[in-house]
């Protein structure tokens, strides 16, 4: 019996299509890469640290072209019947996680903005990503194979994985073309991913809180705010003591999608720092909330922040952290703390910060 030709099509996607193992590990470590970059990126405000963001995007791409050839392949354990097995469960939880991951991520890149109760479609996304990873190791376990050797071919291997990348970047840019040939809301995009919000004062940007910080309002009567550790002369100051001189308008970048950029008004860090008489040894100043969150800056970078009281012309409302909240040019949302009562002027970091951030509120 005689074969008819190969299709073109398929010749090119047997070419570029790794060997079934390869497959496997690579979608595992592009998914652990993923997972980490993405929680990594929480962190990074500045642009400087677009090249993250970008590797990010494009392996997202890429993971699609894998996953499609891992479904290609195990498609009919899923549609013949007799094929079911316990671990196909699993493979289909798996599959979900992965493609609601990819789903949502495309979604808000090009402008999408639905939202499931305070959820974002970015928020949706980073879950469906950290639910990806102990579904997908969990399995690995059912089915671990490691590589062979016969699996490497040097010059394939590297032209295989070159194109899968080439294809995914190409794929990225041509998105962000058509965004703003279309003048899609994906258009206004930070390099972060995060989609403008206009307006100015309180109202001119969504309140949010992380994880369970949530306290009562807080009554400025009663309110004080002290600087303490390191310094010499340690402050408790009433709210109508403070000099509300210090302005500064800067970007607000909240890790749910969003940035806003406002005036804001209060207390200029410097000034109290240099109030306070701070000694040689202090390296870092630690912003605490009445909820025990809290953050650290290093203390050049701390002189040029401001405690705000005030965005725009009004008063800080409750929901975006009255009395008093963290202006951090360059930081991310979550890092400019809210309801803040206490300073700490300190000779180390805080390491622990990052616990109090899953922690915090909880009675």
């Amino acid at each position: 019996m005689v074969s008819g030709p190969i299709d073109p099509a398929r010749r090119a996607l047997d070419a570029v299509r790794p060997p079934p193992r390869l497959v496997d590990w690579s979608i595992f470590a592009i998914v652990v890469f993923e997972a980490v970059s993405g929680l990594v990126s929480f962190t990074v405000g500045t642009a400087s640290g677009w090249p993250l963001f970008w590797l990010h995007r494009i392996l997202g791409l890429t993971l699609i072209a894998l996953l499609g050839f891992k479904l290609a392949r195990v498609r009919y354990r899923l549609t013949r019947r007799g094929q079911w097995r316990p671990s196909t469960l699993l493979s289909v939880l798996t599959l979900l996680a992965a493609t609601g991951a990819i789903g949502t991520g495309l979604l808000w890149v090009v402008g999408l903005d639905a939202r499931l109760s305070y959820w974002t479609l970015l928020s949706v996304h980073v879950g469906f990503g950290l639910a990806l990873v102990p579904l997908l190791l969990w399995h690995l376990t059912t089915r671990f194979r490691l590589p062979r050797r016969t699996d490497f071919d040097r010059r394939r291997t590297t032209l295989q994985y070159g194109a899968l990348l080439i294809g995914g970047a190409f794929t990225y840019r041509a998105q962000e073309l058509a965004n703003r040939v279309l003048d899609t809301p994906g258009a206004d995009r930070r390099f972060t991913g995060s989609q403008p919000r206009d307006g100015d004062g309180n109202d001119g940007f969504p309140i949010t809180s992380w994880v369970a910080d949530d306290p009562e309002p807080i009554d400025r009567a009663d309110w004080t705010l002290t600087v303490r550790g390191e310094v010499e002369t340690p402050i408790e100051s009433a709210y109508g003591d403070l000099a509300l001189d210090g302005e500064k308008r800067a970007l607000l970048d909240c890790t749910s999608g969003w940035y806003t950029v406002q005036k804001w008004r209060g207390v200029r860090v410097g000034d109290l720092l240099d109030a306070a008489e701070v000694r040689a040894e202090a390296r870092y100043v630690r912003f605490v909330s009445v909820t025990g969150y809290r953050w650290s800056l290093p203390i050049d970078e701390a002189r040029d922040a401001l405690l705000a009281t005030h965005v725009g012309d009004e008063r800080l409302s409750h929901g975006h952290g009255a009395p008093m909240r963290l202006v951090a040019p360059g930081r991310r949302g979550f890092q400019w703390v809210k309801w803040i009562e206490r300073v700490d002027v300190r000779r180390r970091d805080d390491p622990a910060q990052w616990v109090a951030t899953l922690v915090s509120g909880f009675d």
